[in-house]
């Protein structure tokens, strides 16, 4: 774990135990974005152990409309067993200001939730969706960096086809791809066309070209 994470250990435990066992706090390792959570509180919110990938960092975080200054606040997203989780999300720097971590806190919100749509029901008001942006090229300097750390050092043309179709997917899953541009940068690292990174995604999909 990088040294600048284990700071942030102390401060997810205060969190955690400030709001209760309904708040779950995550800290992430990005320099090793197959198994980037280092450290869980509560993890039986949404049920993340240590070892396991990041989920919303792109979708959720680096591509929101409310992404400033390394953080998004208060945005929700549904665990496979229907929680309701409002979550914030802090990128984490090192001193030489290089993004190595992250610091999640995930609130289980449900019952509020359920609350709230029937007051907004009764109120008649609208919940707006987010709008995603144009990414800044902050956020396509991190997306690079992650991209990088996924393909890892390893000669990609030495990688069986089963490798790096798993790799595809990888980045798929995370939202790699809804940034205009990440095709052709994962296609020139990996020495392949883009034709070729589609027709790794299709299978992955179990579709046939």
């Amino acid at each position: 774990m990088n040294a600048v994470l284990k700071n942030h250990i102390a401060v997810a435990d205060i969190i955690a135990g400030t709001f209760g066992n309904g708040c779950e706090v995550v800290v992430h390792d990005l320099e090793q974005p197959d198994k980037s959570v280092v450290y869980v509180a509560n993890g039986h919110v949404t049920g993340r152990k240590e070892g396991q990938t990041f989920d919303h960092l792109v979708k959720n975080v680096l591509l929101s409309n409310n992404f400033k200054d390394d953080r998004v606040i208060n945005y929700l997203f549904q665990t496979t067993d229907g929680k309701t989780i409002r979550s914030s999300s802090s990128l984490i720097r090192d001193t030489e200001n290089k993004v190595v971590g992250m610091l999640c806190i995930n609130h289980d919100i449900t019952e509020y939730q359920q609350m709230k749509q029937k007051l907004d029901a009764f109120l008649g008001v609208d919940a707006k969706q987010n709008v995603v942006e144009e990414p800044d090229q902050n956020v396509i300097e991190i997306l690079d960096g992650l991209i990088l750390k996924i393909i890892g050092s390893a000669d990609v043309k030495e990688l069986p086809r089963k490798r790096l179709i798993e790799l595809v997917k990888f980045m798929d899953d995370k939202g790699i791809f809804l940034v205009k541009g990440a095709v052709d940068k994962v296609a020139e690292l990996m020495g392949v066309s883009k034709v070729t990174i589609y027709s790794y995604l299709d299978e992955a999909k179990g579709k046939k070209r």
